[in-house]
């Protein structure tokens, strides 16, 4: 029996997207939902409270990151995620993949899960030459040097999984190989046929370890297949048939890289070939056209560090596009950063303020900045979600999309 359950509540018709509810062992999640990601055990500068009062429903964690420090048996002695971060609601953990790569294969390229425009593979190898500095992938799995201190460290599939389970998040990730998205075919087609076999492995290793008697983590299996259809859809079919006796994965995540334009697409490739009555978490995408994209063709659940990241740097999300608060017209200007957002920042602090503590360099700056970013995304998915039971998405979409991106420039 599976630990989680996930109910469809409304579709929007002629398309792929639904509204539902997914049901945790520490609490429900109202589908489609931004997931809220805190890397190490915390969202940067804010409290668990502030989280929550924000409207978030669930956290996810990195398993890369927590496996370095403090350590997953640390994390387990505490109690598990949950208890060891004072969060209550849902949780998920990734697998640890995408930093292996990013820390390690991609290390200094600047490499994204999305590509711009870039349509050949002349930067990427399979050796990777100094690239892969940090990061060394085989069959088994993959050798990296911390990025803190440079000592050694394998994950393999049953690895990822092992400290997974030690965290203790409810939803926890298949180990995969997130390719670059400058990778040529020949290299897409490899690692995908890899990550699905350690996709098997993974799921052998957690019902051997968590029968399904006493399974308390539902696994998500991972679609990888980067900007080539057939890949794509015939990661879908591979991972949504693979069973360990008569097992499979409770949910499914839809990772790896995507050109720009073309991941909405990719996305209702996918998403037309996997089980309707599972959720589907797109892993790292979080712009407002993207999360309208990837709902309308059937994702379930997002995360992505974009909203904290942005706000760090005094990038804000307003419903008239992104705003600098940098900028020298906000240092007199005494309204709140948004007139209708019902965000704490926005109800006690006026531009001119949070522009001044960027200014001074104050840590103030990020908490205030980043309410009012994970207010804005949190919400803007939970209007969506209203928008499909009320049959007006179609409608939404058209109004919200336009006035976002009516100019280019970041006011």
């Amino acid at each position: 029996m599976s630990p989680i359950n996930f109910s469809i509540q409304k579709k929007i018709p002629n398309a792929l997207g639904r509204a539902g509810i997914l049901t945790t062992p520490h609490g429900s999640i109202e589908t489609p939902a931004f997931v809220v990601v805190g890397t190490k055990a915390s969202v940067k500068a804010l409290s668990p409270e502030q989280v929550a009062s924000l409207g978030a429903q669930v956290v996810l964690a990195n398993t890369y990151h927590l496996y370095l420090e403090p350590g997953d048996l640390r994390v387990k002695k505490a109690g598990g995620l949950h208890n060891f971060m004072n969060w209550h609601g849902p949780t998920m953990t990734d697998s640890g993949g995408f930093q292996a790569f990013s820390l390690g294969a991609a290390f200094g390229t600047n490499v994204s899960k999305i590509a711009k425009g870039e349509k050949n593979g002349e930067s990427f190898s399979e050796e990777n030459g100094e690239d892969i500095a940090l990061a060394k992938i085989d069959e088994d799995g993959v050798t990296f040097r911390s990025h803190l201190d440079g000592s050694e460290h394998r994950f393999t599939p049953e690895r990822s999984i092992e400290i997974q389970h030690n965290i203790g998040a409810d939803i926890i990730f298949a180990f995969d190989e997130c390719t670059s998205p400058k990778a040529p075919r020949a290299y897409q087609e490899e690692a995908t046929e890899r990550t699905h076999r350690w996709a098997k492995r993974c799921l052998d290793f957690h019902l051997e370890a968590q029968p399904p008697s006493g399974r308390k983590q539902a696994l998500f299996g991972i679609v990888q297949g980067g900007r080539f259809r057939d890949l794509r859809e015939e990661s879908a079919r591979i991972i949504s048939q693979m069973k360990s006796g008569d097992r499979g994965f409770d949910g499914f995540g839809i990772g790896g890289s995507f050109d720009k334009e073309d991941m909405n697409t990719a996305v209702g490739w996918v998403n037309a070939l996997l089980p309707k009555d599972k959720p589907r978490h797109l892993l790292g995408i979080g712009e407002p056209s993207d999360l309208f994209g990837g709902i309308e063709n059937g994702i379930d659940l997002f995360d992505c560090v974009a909203p904290t990241r942005m706000a760090r740097n005094g990038t804000l999300y307003t419903h008239d596009g992104r705003m600098n608060i940098l900028n020298a017209q906000y240092r007199e200007d005494f309204s709140p950063i948004e007139k209708e957002c019902r965000c704490y920042t926005c109800a006690h602090y006026t531009r001119a303020y949070v522009a001044h503590l960027f200014r001074a360099k104050e840590m103030f700056a990020a908490t205030l900045a980043s309410i009012h970013n994970l207010f804005f995304i949190v919400n803007l998915v939970k209007k969506i979600r209203r928008s499909i039971v009320d049959n007006n998405f179609e409608l939404y979409k058209k109004n919200f999309l336009n006035n976002y991106y009516k100019t280019d420039a970041i006011v």
